[in-house]
């Protein structure tokens, strides 16, 4: 999205605002409102005419460049469009049929409120034929105008979605890429979305006599000019504080990452140390969210010595770095650790991208014959093979490769176009719904510490960024054996047998557990598989005290995730104690937790308190 778009988007927005401001003037003329509303309203349509006559997108910026907060909608568009000529939309066979089943649908609602061809109603509650989250306030079927709306709405994107299956000279790949873009189309149209559709902004800007719209006027000129949707109020979180707080050193730094060593709560610690490797498309403080909710400082309570690598957010002079340079900093940070403490071998975890980079480090170890270097390793919601990868994959045609290229300015991706995507992926909890409660309906951003994570984001190396688009996504060169390399070794997966505890994510869209199940059958080494009640966050981020979702194992070897699942057994709550249980079947010696074990204490140089500089830079 240029300037120019950007620019009439808000036009069309503002413009909304004025026409419900001057309506809702209009309305109050005929109730004799008193001096002081009448200066309410008058002082909020000045606003919001200002507002909208003075806004501009920064210039100084190339304007070929979309705005991240955007990810630029056009293309989408442009696909559902192309969809619109191959299917039989203008057939009036066809036309008739949507005809006929909308006069119906009117009949029906319209019956509900006694005005419809059987006069008689049920009573004065409405029972309609179709339902959707985002109509669930009852003011949407206390007016039949409104009813008539959401309702005739939602039997349209029905229809729309059913006649996917009709576009002829697309493969299954095509079809579901439509069936994304369709549905990112669909959403957008939603009648919830604008202020003069939407029963309940009507009602709140009467109440508030139009500062709810100035209010949300405000924030979207704010969000346009920052680039990036807000989803909560960050003010409220502070690193080292209340979020990413866990007691720790940075013991070790590269220009990449820092490695950061937690203290101990414990007097015996097991011999073997843990790394655990976050993904560097976002921050590493997700398994570090809260005391609460901390995945560190339940694992250094159960008396693991745990390491997390924190990686640096690109920038300008990190434009040469590479995939080979994320597994050398994965061997980096073993050697490290294995050094620092004298030990043999670490437990390692990688939690999505950095667990694809992690099973390429474990191969290229094993080529060397360095394997014992690592004792197991835990893969969090991570995929190698991916050609069951999920919704991500819309994003890796030629036309969205040459959009990301174009996006990449100084050599790297701005966090922010990787925002924009994720929301995407979930447009109507992540965008529509923030437009609704807080553009028009003027409602306070929540404190939710998860959503800040979300928006706190991370820089991308665009050499990295395209790579593994191409050669991982795309081509899915990874589970071919030798046709990928990194630091000069070629990558075989199945040369793996380091023992591997796999957990995935029931509701992942991100990376679904059937992709990710594709790791059992790829390792030569014994696998242990847990699937985990909830998503790609929440599944993983899941502390057994808070006694939420479950998880399932089965002991019988399986040859699908479908036979997993039919032979599973539920458990309740987390899955981490069962990974806990698992890690110390394969080696429960205990060790003093003194010397290097206490990060800072005497005799140990480090560099800085936790959680160190690396994650607070922009």
């Amino acid at each position: 999205m240029d300037e120019t778009e950007s620019g009439d988007a808000v036009d069309v927005f503002a413009e909304m605002l004025k026409m419900q401001s001057e309506a809702a003037r209009a309305v109050l003329a005929t109730t004799n409102p008193d001096e002081r509303a009448v200066a309410e309203w008058t002082e909020a349509a000045g606003r919001l005419q200002k507002m909208w006559l003075e806004f501009h997108v920064p210039g100084d910026r190339d304007p070929d460049v979309p705005v991240p907060m955007f990810a630029d909608p056009a293309q989408w568009f442009g696909l559902v469009q192309e969809w619109q000529r191959q299917v039989p939309w203008l057939d009036p066979e066809r036309q008739g049929q949507l005809m006929a089943e909308s006069a119906a649908l009117w009949d029906q609602v319209l019956t509900q409120f006694g005005l419809g061809s059987k006069p008689d109603s049920d009573g004065p509650e409405v029972h309609l034929p179709r339902s959707d989250r985002r109509f669930s306030d009852p003011a949407w079927r206390e007016q039949p105008v409104y009813a008539l709306i959401h309702q005739t709405y939602l039997l349209f994107a029905e229809r729309m979605q059913d006649m996917i299956g009709e576009v002829g000279g697309l493969d299954e790949a095509e079809r579901d890429q439509l069936r994304f873009a369709l549905r990112g189309v669909l959403d957008a149209m939603s009648p919830a979305n604008f202020p003069l559709t939407n029963p309940v902004v009507l009602e709140r800007t009467l109440e508030t006599h139009g500062a709810n719209l100035v209010k949300g006027m405000e924030r979207l000129i704010a969000d346009l000019e920052k680039g990036q949707l807000t989803h909560t109020d960050s003010s409220k979180f502070r690193l080292g504080e209340n979020i990413a707080c866990t007691p720790g050193k940075v013991v070790h730094e590269t220009r990449l990452y820092q490695l950061i060593q937690y203290s101990p709560d414990t007097e015996e610690v097991a011999a073997v140390p843990v790394v655990i490797f976050p993904p560097w498309i976002n921050r590493f403080y997700i398994l570090d969210l809260n005391p609460k909710k901390s995945f560190v400082k339940w694992a250094v309570e159960q008396g693991l010595t745990v390491f997390m690598v924190s990686w640096k957010s690109a920038d300008e002079t990190m434009a040469d770095v590479t995939w080979d340079d994320y597994v050398r900093a994965q061997i980096d940070a073993i050697d490290h650790i294995r050094e620092r403490l004298g030990v043999r071998a670490v437990h390692t975890i990688g939690y999505c991208v950095a667990g694809t980079t992690l099973a390429a480090t474990l191969a290229i170890l094993a080529r060397r014959g360095e394997a014992d270097k690592v004792a197991s390793t835990t893969f969090f919601t991570a995929q190698v093979d991916f050609e069951r990868a999920g919704e991500l994959k819309y994003f890796v045609d030629e036309t969205q490769l040459a959009l990301i290229k174009q996006a990449s300015q100084g050599g790297y991706l701005d966090g922010r176009y990787m925002a924009a995507t994720f929301n995407l992926l979930r447009g109507t909890d992540l965008i529509w719904n923030y437009v609704v409660n807080h553009y028009l309906l003027g409602e306070d951003y929540p404190a939710f510490d998860l959503l800040h994570w979300n928006g706190d984001v991370t820089n991308l190396p665009a050499k990295w960024h395209a790579r593994y688009l191409r050669d991982l996504y795309r081509d899915n060169k990874l589970v071919q054996p030798d046709v990928m390399s990194a630091d000069g070794t070629p990558i075989d997966l199945r040369l793996i047998e380091t023992p591997a505890y796999v957990q995935a994510g029931r509701e992942d869209h991100i990376a679904p557990a059937g992709s990710v199940w594709k790791l059992t059958g790829t390792l030569a080494g014994p696998v242990r598989f847990v699937l985990a009640g909830s998503g790609h966050i929440a599944g993983v981020v899941n502390p057994p005290a808070a006694r939420k979702y479950q998880y399932w194992t089965n002991e019988t070897p399986a040859g699908s995730l479908e036979a997993f699942v039919a032979g599973a057994t539920e458990h309740p709550g987390s899955w981490w104690t069962d990974w806990i249980a698992w890690l110390e079947n394969l080696d429960a010696t205990r060790v003093k937790a003194t010397g290097k074990r206490k990060p800072g204490g005497k005799g140990d140089t480090v560099i800085e308190d936790a959680p160190g500089r690396y994650v607070a830079m922009r």
